[in-house]
């Protein structure tokens, strides 16, 4: 016979399992459409403003929005199931996060360390998908995105959106293992972060004021028109929040910053003094 007590306890775990799915879900899913809905709704509601600062004369067609939705919906499940492995370690006590409250300069200290983490690996992790023997099999799905819109920044294959989620397990194993817990607060403030960066470097339009690329202290924050242009050339500008790693390895688009300078106007007022400039055949 069945022990009652075992039928319980595989009960719970399951429902257990399940209610953590969905709310990993949920919490990616609300995350994509906040990030991606709020950029397009700027790029509607301010469409002059928008039109001024227009990277590419290329526009996306109705079939890129729906393969961009469609394939970031099904990004969104293999998310959430990142995100349960890296709730169930937790609970396993593999991975361990601040139980209690810090102070705000560690708070943001332990930010600004996941975010550096994560452009690092973003670059390897990127140069290494354009491999010729994985792009086909992993990236290309994304560079279907010529021109691309808020709604690319989950658009995915399944293999490279694993490699996308694999980040935040590997990074909180590690820190584990080095003796250092997260809090929640900076996970949850990263992701937020990550996911608004990449609707933005998705949105086609320059967000970034003119002469951003020209101020030391500025320069190394990565702009739209950066990795709009590893879009529409297919290859240049690998990292995602700053330009140091294509600078160091030799990467950045050489044309960068005369491309930035053809489309970025202050961020109030300011006519467009050049026509956008299409990136790509």
């Amino acid at each position: 016979m069945t022990d009652p007590a075992n039928t319980e306890t595989a009960t719970y775990v399951i429902q257990r399992v399940g209610n953590h799915f969905i709310n990993a879900m949920s919490f990616d899913l609300g995350r994509y459409l906040v990030a991606a809905g709020l950029v397009t709704a700027i790029l509607l509601l301010a469409r002059s403003w928008a039109s001024a600062r227009r990277i590419q004369t290329r526009r996306a067609s109705r079939a890129d929005y729906v393969r961009e939705i469609s394939s970031s919906l099904r990004t969104v499940m293999v998310f959430a199931v990142t995100t349960l492995s890296t709730v169930m370690m937790r609970e396993a006590g593999w991975v361990r996060t601040a139980e209690t409250a810090i102070g705000w300069p560690l708070w943001l200290a332990q930010l600004a360390v996941i975010i550096i983490a994560h452009d690092s690996y973003f670059y390897w992790m990127h140069r290494g998908l354009h491999h010729k023997r994985l792009f086909r099999l992993t990236h290309l799905h994304h560079h279907k995105s010529r021109t691309p819109t808020p709604w690319a920044a989950y658009s995915f294959s399944i293999y490279e959106g694993v490699t996308e989620a694999a980040f935040m397990p590997i990074f909180l194993l590690t820190a584990t293992t080095l003796g250092a817990e997260y809090h929640p607060g900076a996970i949850f403030l990263f992701l937020a972060h990550m996911i608004m960066r990449n609707a933005i470097g998705h949105a086609g339009v320059e967000f970034f004021p003119a002469g951003w690329v020209h101020r030391p202290w500025l320069d190394w924050i990565s702009t739209t028109t950066h990795h709009d242009l590893h879009h529409s050339s297919g290859t240049y500008n690998y990292g995602l929040y700053f330009t140091w790693w294509d600078r160091w390895m030799g990467t950045e688009h050489p044309e960068y910053k005369a491309r930035f300078d053809a489309v970025a106007k202050p961020l109030i007022g300011g006519r467009s003094m050049a026509s956008p400039r299409g990136c790509g055949g």
